[in-house]
């Protein structure tokens, strides 16, 4: 159950095998940089007010790829995953959100200048915290991480859209 080299909590239906090996030969730093068609990145300061931003950023863009559907539980996703983010990555530089329509599959990811690889924990449904890579992997088909070339890492997850 990993995503191949930098870890990952994936099931690898061939469609999921598909879109990864899509995004790891273009790479995340490119990827990044919005060089690919159907690729947008939107950078993020580290504040509490990004995880806002980047929920209206993934409805807004799903809207413009006809995949409204996706719309909720993408949102719910990003906001957990620029939320440990910004909780996390404790630095000077910006976060930045991604997504990516590669049919039929949606990409989503954060990239933060944290080195820290995001580990999973038992679900604690009294506290306030703990519970956001659980909500991610519930809502999303799988999640993973990569390392960047200039530190730190992208932290994605994918939606299977239908088409």
């Amino acid at each position: 159950m990993s995503s191949g080299g930098n870890g990952g909590m994936v099931e690898d239906p061939l469609g999921t095998a598909t879109c990864l090996k899509i995004t790891r030969e273009v790479g995340f730093d490119r990827l990044l940089r919005a060089e690919e068609p159907d690729t947008t990145a939107t950078p993020l300061p580290f504040q509490a007010d990004s995880v806002r931003t980047a929920r209206d950023v993934t409805r807004s863009t799903l809207h413009d790829w006809g995949l409204s559907e996706l719309s909720d539980d993408a949102a719910l996703v990003v906001s957990e995953l620029v939320t440990n983010a910004v909780r996390y990555a404790r630095g000077h530089r910006e976060i930045t959100l991604l997504l990516m329509r590669a049919a039929p599959h949606v990409l989503l990811a954060v990239a933060d200048p944290s080195d820290e690889v995001p580990t999973p924990k038992e679900p604690d449904f009294i506290s306030e915290n703990g519970r956001g890579l659980y909500i991610v992997e519930t809502y999303s088909e799988c999640w993973g991480w990569d390392c960047l070339d200039g530190g730190g890492k992208a932290v994605w997850a994918l939606f299977h859209t239908g088409d």
